[in-house]
């Protein structure tokens, strides 16, 4: 559905850019950026003329537009500012991509060239800061509109070229700007799939997507019905969809990048397609934006498209369990007891701690690739957002070193986790007396108890579970997906491909 803008990288002297639009830096106190001082001597001096007049101190954020700035042939200037020197770091960089990048699209230029990836940034490479401006791009230009009947205009702005002084660093900036572009897309697809409403984003929908997928990709892809769901004995799957008329769906596809014989990186992604809460039934207030509970799903499809387009060398298989979450005379009633795949027995006290359910039969069907390591997203719990706020992920794992690899990737990345406790401790608040576990364990750590509920569905491999809950979509006046977590996972299977 939604369309990126064409990105490239290109080596051009600031003062000799023709663009529509060429967009410079300037630090707190109306420091020139070494592209905007180029651009200024080139122009005589007007630039500094401008901010000396007051125009612009630099704070990060803020823009000037300039027209027909004399001696230069860019039709506008567009000053950035980018905030303190000394503080100029990954999100006052991102910050800065973001303004400029919303100023540039206001001014209907079509295209635009930026001088930002030259700009120092501790730590971060070209690279880095050639990836991360294309995904802030592509997210600020992104829209969603496709269940109006009036779109609004589109805008101008269709072409962003990451602009060079040197030529030196644009080898580095292609690999980086390749790297962004896929995951831009990637997010694009999760937050297309998570923006639909629940009607039209059944768990057919979610498979036939998936299909697309697999036809435009060339991915390996099974799709099984509520038949072989039964088959396999996935007892808590089935569970949860008893309540609802639209079939249930196991969505299993295959990316082979790597050796014939290299265990693949298994990811599971929860795909309740509307989240009733079933016979505990949420409050109506905001029980819309239950329509992405299938975040987990969307961000697992948007990866795989993600490390389809770069071509990692590696195997990747993706694992989506998918059904509605709905009351009913055939529902699921708290303290029904179930059997799951793995053949442990749950208690089910609480209907609305289904996504706990689908992913543990996910979980247990896992160990048939042998895998490396599976990684499972989920908008789980509500006690994540208590926790973490809407700025962190949950990151519970049972190694540490497959922690903080997925720590690290989404540092890289600026789509960040926490990693939580999954002590034995708390494994005591989940006994049942009268099935091997109950699917929950009270209101205290409530992300906790949850994490520790899967793991035990998780104890043969090395294992990680993301609980999203707070970070897959915000709410308010800018409502909709956010497409997380498709940078942190792409960034992780990017490093385990440069490792492989």
């Amino acid at each position: 559905m939604q369309t990126l803008p064409d990105f490239s990288t290109k080596t051009l002297a600031p003062e000799r850019a023709a663009a529509p639009c060429v967009a410079v830096g300037v630090f707190e106190s109306r420091k020139l950026s070494a592209a905007a001082d180029a651009l200024d001597r080139a122009a005589r001096g007007a630039l500094r003329t401008v901010l000396k007049g007051g125009d612009m101190e630099g704070k990060l954020g803020t823009t000037r537009l300039l027209y027909k700035v004399p001696h230069l042939p860019a039709e506008r200037v567009l000053l950035v500012g980018l905030g303190k020197e000394t503080e100029f770091g990954p999100k006052a960089y991102r910050d800065a991509v973001r303004a400029a990048t919303g100023a540039a699209a206001d001014t209907g230029a079509a295209e635009a060239a930026f001088y930002f990836v030259e700009l120092p940034v501790a730590g971060h490479d070209v690279a880095w800061r050639a990836r991360h401006a294309a995904v802030v791009a592509a997210e600020v230009l992104y829209r969603f509109e496709a269940m109006k009947s009036k779109k609004s205009p589109a805008r101008a702005l269709k072409r962003i070229t990451l602009a060079l002084a040197r030529k030196s660093g644009e080898a580095d900036a292609a690999r980086g700007l390749a790297e962004g572009r896929a995951t831009a897309a990637g997010m694009a697809l999760a937050k297309d799939l998570g923006n639909l409403p629940g009607n039209v984003c059944t768990p057919t929908y979610l498979a036939e997507a998936a299909g697309r997928l697999a036809r435009q990709w060339k991915l390996g892809v099974d799709v099984r019905e509520r038949r072989a769901i039964e088959k396999l004995g996935m007892g808590a799957l089935l569970s949860v969809a008893k309540g609802s008329h639209q079939p249930p769906k196991f969505i299993e596809l295959r990316y082979r990048g790597g050796a014939k014989a290299a265990k693949p990186i298994v990811l599971v992604g929860k795909g309740i397609t509307f989240d009733t809460g079933g016979i505990s039934l949420k409050p109506a207030a905001e029980m819309d934006e239950m329509k992405f509970d299938m975040c987990g799903a969307a961000s697992v499809l948007g990866t795989l498209r993600a490390i389809a387009e770069l071509e990692l060398e590696l195997n990747v298989v993706a694992l989506i369990p998918t059904t509605e979450n709905m009351p009913g005379g055939h529902a699921s009633k708290p303290g029904d007891i179930v059997s799951s795949m793995s053949g442990q027995t749950i208690e089910i006290l609480n209907t609305d701690a289904e996504g706990r359910l689908i992913l543990c039969d996910a979980l247990t069907y896992a160990e048939r690739f042998d895998p490396a390591a599976v990684v499972d997203v989920a908008t789980l719990t509500g006690a994540c957002v208590v926790a973490l706020g809407h700025v962190a992920s949950g990151l519970y794992s049972n190694r540490d070193e497959l922690a903080e690899e997925l720590l690290e990737a989404g540092r890289e990345a600026w789509d960040r986790a926490w990693h939580m406790p999954l002590w034995d401790d708390y494994q005591e608040s989940l006994k049942s007396p009268f099935a091997d576990v109950a699917n929950i364990g009270g209101r205290p750590a409530g992300s906790v108890t949850a994490a520790c509920f899967l793991s035990r569905f998780a104890d043969k491999y090395a294992w990680a579970h993301l609980d999203v809950a707070g970070t897959a979509w915000t709410s308010g006046k800018s409502k909709g997906a956010t497409g997380r977590p498709v940078p942190l996972l792409t960034a992780f299977l990017l490093n385990r491909a440069a490792r492989a």
